[in-house]
């Protein structure tokens, strides 16, 4: 935690969990190798802080050491530093601990310079680590004197033990702190020097460049130093937001009136955005994997193993992992409970499918090869779930199942599908087809055959499930419009619904207004994401005329083309850019979103090495899109300091929230054209 001992009014002035609200001109890791060290920047006003760390061994046991650097780059000003993590009297002080996990551990501090002004400290009983800023300014103090103000820390009671030790330091800057930890209670253990630590540091980040530049190759398809820079700080917020959770889900059944705890599991993960989306979303999850796994296969086969672990019985997983107080405490009441008959996007199949197309002799590794075996079993079961509980009611056709109408909504959202808001049949009931979730079926079972194969084991069942559900005259029967020759779902549609504004008493509401009646038919008003699926899974002949009439689609500016990405929702369809109630804004009706963008990019690849008649259109294409995004992202991450959510189609600002280094940091993997 850290704050400005002149600029300390409210609790919101003290900076500790990353909040879009603190409005920071800059934070992030710049060089993260997801094991071993780390080095993150933050701008905040006039203060740029610098902090890294270091893993060592040292006499054969775990240790760190961290460092923080506080400099000013406008004039001098007092600053003040929080630590968490010892206890001690007027100096830097060192303690000693224990921790279950850890065991015995010893804490040291050590400064650089003059500039550390007052240390005080404190060792309380925390509530909870969602509370730890609430309890420390429990006992924070002011002491004034004349026109000079100063912050101590200070508690009724000493304790010797307790669970949480606060250290106050109070620096001018520039001056930096290192603190090291070492397993054991060997108070006289050497320590490294701050220059000790800054040539381990410098050894740590010119190997990191160095793999990445191998890994990424991002020099060779001419990209300049700052452009590299920009990629390597997307990987590093990748795998440098990496969490370890540890919870129950709430989840809600059909035997259960109300909400029940899952069991208490464990979950190791990336996260969508440090800020805004602190938690694990199992969509977004085998997108993260696409990029953690080039980098590190481990890494990325451990997360995949924890996600499948919080498989129940029936092979149901629950889509965002709430797991914790400080997780609870960031997420909306509404929510909170997840349903076990409500999907998500199985996108760990795309992430396996990666690894079996690029590593198959990493793969081969016993350890690797011993966790495949493991995850085999489970995918089948999750596999088998979607079989069960997201059929339609032709054979061969699937329904994101959990859509209801309500009277605020021009047209119910499908949170099960990822794509929110993207507009589909007006009047969901059990007749509904949707194309995108027969699209991933499809994959989930080739990726399943392969891997079968891949272990030398039978994959008859799930090879004949793939030829089934990749047929394209099932496809175009399913799914195909023959006045449009586009893909599109199937349902009670009318496209004739607007939202109306109606007084109730002193409230103003707007509310949905149906203004003729919906028949059974395809959603092709519509074109967007959705509609691209069979596209982006590569189900489609390189000579079908559906692929031209989608390839057309797709590079037409009145539609989804923009100079900045690929748009989620045409700007011909009704609802582009519309509010879906009063107080709920678009998300996926227009705005550039890089995963799906990532997704098309992959196809236009595969068509573009394919022979046939629109090989030639989906390599410009190819070429033309690579470009727009990389170009963009890198300007708007030049000009806010941050990789965002999604894009605007009309200027490529970023919006949503930032940093969101999920999926958006999928641009390492345009830039690298790795598919």
């Amino acid at each position: 935690m850290w704050y400005f001992p002149k600029e300390l009014r409210q609790l919101s002035d003290i900076r500790h969990l990353c909040e879009i609200g603190d409005n920071l001109k800059q934070y992030g890791w710049t060089a993260h190798d997801g094991r071993n060290f780390g080095v993150q920047h933050i701008q905040d006003g006039a203060v740029l802080l610098e902090t890294s760390f270091v893993k060592d061994v040292h006499n054969n046991a775990p240790s760190w050491t961290a460092k923080v650097d506080v400099r000013n780059w406008r004039f001098c000003e007092e600053f003040a530093r929080h630590n968490l993590s010892a206890v001690g009297g007027d100096k830097l002080p060192t303690i000693s601990a224990f921790s279950p996990t850890a065991g015995q551990l010893s804490v040291k501090f050590s400064q650089g310079g003059e500039g550390v002004q007052e240390v005080t400290s404190v060792c309380v009983e925390a509530r909870g680590f969602n509370t730890l800023k609430e309890t420390i300014v429990e006992h924070l103090k002011v002491h004034r004197e004349g026109e000079s103000m100063s912050y101590y820390l200070l508690d009724k009671e000493s304790r010797m033990n307790c669970s949480l030790v606060a250290v106050l330091v109070t620096v001018r800057t520039p001056t930096t702190l290192l603190i090291h930890m070492n397993s054991g209670y060997d108070a006289d253990s050497e320590i490294l020097t701050e220059k000790e630590y800054d040539q381990s540091l410098e050894r740590h980040v010119k190997k990191f460049s160095r793999r990445f530049s191998n890994t990424f190759k991002l020099q060779e398809k001419g990209f300049n130093g700052s452009q590299v820079g920009f990629a390597e700080a997307a990987l590093s917020n990748m795998v440098g937001g990496i969490g370890y959770f540890y919870g129950a889900s709430k989840v809600k059944g059909e035997h259960n009136e109300n909400p029940i705890n899952y069991w208490k599991a464990p979950l190791y993960t990336a996260v969508p955005s440090r800020s805004f989306f602190p938690r694990g979303f199992l969509w977004d999850e085998g997108f993260h994997g696409l990029l953690i796994s080039s980098w590190d296969i481990d890494i990325a086969l451990d997360i995949m193993t924890h996600w499948l672990d919080l498989m129940n019985v029936d092979g149901w997983i629950p889509r965002e992992q709430i797991l914790g107080s400080e997780a609870l405490a960031k997420v909306p009441a509404e929510f909170v409970v997840q349903h076990n008959k409500n999907a998500n996007p199985p996108t760990m199949f795309l992430e396996l499918r990666y690894l079996l197309n690029n590593y198959q002799a990493e793969l081969l590794q016993p350890g690797r090869n011993k966790i495949l075996n493991s995850l085999l079993p489970r995918l089948q079961a999750w596999h088998s779930w979607f079989n069960t509980t997201q059929l339609g009611t032709l054979s061969g056709s699937y329904q994101w199942k959990g859509r209801t109408v309500t009277p605020q909504e021009i047209n119910p959202k499908t949170l099960t599908s990822g794509l929110d808001d993207f507009p589909r049949a007006s009047h969901p009931d059990g007749q509904e087809r949707h194309v995108d979730l027969l699209c991933w079926m499809a994959l989930a079972s080739q990726t399943i055959a392969d891997l079968q194969r891949f272990l030398g084991k039978d994959d008859t069942k799930y090879r004949a499930a793939y030829e089934y559900l990749s047929d394209t005259n099932l496809l175009d029967s399913l799914h195909l419009s023959t006045t449009t020759n586009t893909y599109a779902d199937y349902g009670l549609h009318t496209d004739k619904v607007t939202l109306k504004r109606y007084q109730f008493q002193q409230e103003e509401k707007m509310l949905r207004e149906v203004l003729d009646q919906p028949k059974y038919r395809f959603v092709d008003s519509v074109f967007g994401y959705v509609n691209l699926f069979p596209f982006l899974t590569k189900l489609l002949p390189p000579d079908a005329s559906s692929l031209k009439t989608t390839l057309e689609n797709i590079h037409n500016p009145d539609l989804l083309w923009s100079p900045y990405g690929i748009r989620s929702l045409s700007k011909r369809s009704l609802l582009y850019m519309k509010h879906n109630t009063q107080h709920d804004p678009p998300y996926w009706r227009g705005q550039i979103w890089i995963n799906i963008n990532y997704l098309i990019l992959g196809a236009l690849d595969h068509y573009g090495r394919l022979e046939g008649p629109h090989r030639e259109l989906a390599r410009r294409m190819y070429g033309e899109l690579r470009t727009n995004l990389v170009t963009n992202l890198y300007k708007q991450y030049q000009r806010t300091g941050y990789i965002w959510e999604n894009y605007n189609d009309s200027t490529g600002e970023g919006r949503g929230c930032y940093p969101f280094t999920g999926w958006s940091a999928l641009v390492v993997m345009i830039m690298a054209e790795i598919y």
